[in-house]
């Protein structure tokens, strides 16, 4: 049979009252009682009744986090960053998923509501009405990366369209003129900026040039999809830029099926910086999104804005991103910081 409060409470001599206090971090018990209690507890195997205490406490300890997916290593190291941030805090992370529609993704905040003291959202589909819809106006939430602006939420986003530029700009240098894009999903925020920074900077660098742009989803079937499509354009661009480092992986797979050499027939860079990004042959250039640190970054805000409520949440902050030159595109090393 299970121990009790009140089991523990007789073994150390003291109320329940003391019990309950010294077990969830109260100041206004003794040193000395405190590890009393604790002793107890520990020879009973005492276990806290976490319903009962967020009863008491009107916390679960617990923080939701709400992906558009979790497949793939950005969404990996995202969710290793909020889970170490969360560890750090004794908090607890309950991850899910929204991959289809707004109506969808709505479901999914409502059914999270009460379970979790604060929220993590990055969702293509969360718009100023949707969260007002879905959302207690009580409840702490982070955005990442969306299109909400001037709202009453934190915001978190990654510089896309800098990040973008820098890469176009970064692939002329090196020469390269024909520079093909292979797109992210529509509407999409991170896909959308990024598509913006590649058509500014080939305007703004190479206005005569035209743009050319292959369709993709984030997925690295999508992205080999895309390679296997280059021949139709009729000559081989100079450099492909993909809107995420799993289409570039899946056009390098096309590419090589085809007999077609990276660097030296076409450069090749992507946009994330995913682990694995370093140990393809050969590695590849990208633009550099510290993953982990903004979902660390992330739940950080969170817990703070559960800590402080009455502070005002209104906040917004743009995570930088840098290039990372390696051998896909070639022996212009001298352009950018190498890694």
């Amino acid at each position: 049979m299970n121990a009790t409060i009140k089991n523990v409470a007789k073994i150390a001599g003291v109320s329940v009252a003391s019990v309950s206090r010294a077990l969830n971090g109260h100041n206004n018990v003794t040193d000395a009682t405190r590890q009393r209690i604790l002793d107890a507890a520990t020879q009973l195997r005492y276990m806290p009744n976490s319903a009962a205490r967020s009863l008491i406490t009107r916390r679960t300890q617990t923080i939701g986090a709400v992906l558009p997916d979790l497949h793939g290593e950005f969404f990996s190291e995202l969710i290793r960053g909020m889970d170490a941030a969360a560890r750090a805090h004794g908090l607890h992370l309950l991850v899910s998923s929204s991959h289809g529609s707004a109506s969808e993704a709505g479901e999914v905040l409502r059914a999270l509501r009460g379970r979790v003291d604060g929220l993590l959202i990055m969702s293509p589909h969360a718009d100023a009405d949707m969260l007002a819809e879905n959302l207690p106006a009580s409840l702490p939430t982070v955005l990442m990366n969306t299109r909400v602006s001037g709202s009453k939420y934190r915001s978190l986003s990654i510089d896309n369209y800098g990040g973008a530029c820098a890469m176009v700009q970064h692939l002329v240098s090196c020469g390269h003129r024909r520079i093909a894009f292979i797109a992210g999903p529509a509407n999409n925020f991170d896909a959308d900026e990024r598509l913006r920074g590649y058509r500014d900077a080939l305007h703004h660098r190479l206005p005569e040039q035209a743009e050319t742009i292959l369709a993709g989803d984030f997925s690295e079937e999508s992205g080999y999809r895309a390679g296997l499509n280059l021949r139709e354009l009729g000559d081989l661009p100079d450099a492909i830029f993909a809107a995420n480092d799993m289409m570039a992986l899946g056009c390098l797979f096309a590419l090589n099926e085809q007999g077609i050499k990276v660097p030296d027939d076409v450069a090749l860079a992507g946009f994330d910086d995913i682990p694995i990004a370093r140990f393809v042959s050969p590695p590849l250039t990208t633009v550099r999104v510290r993953i982990a640190d903004m979902g660390m970054q992330a739940l950080e805000r969170l817990a703070d804005a559960i800590e402080r409520p009455n502070e005002s949440p209104r906040f917004s902050r743009e995570l930088a991103c840098s290039l990372v030159i390696r051998q896909s595109c070639g022996d212009a090393m001298a352009h950018a910081n190498t890694s």
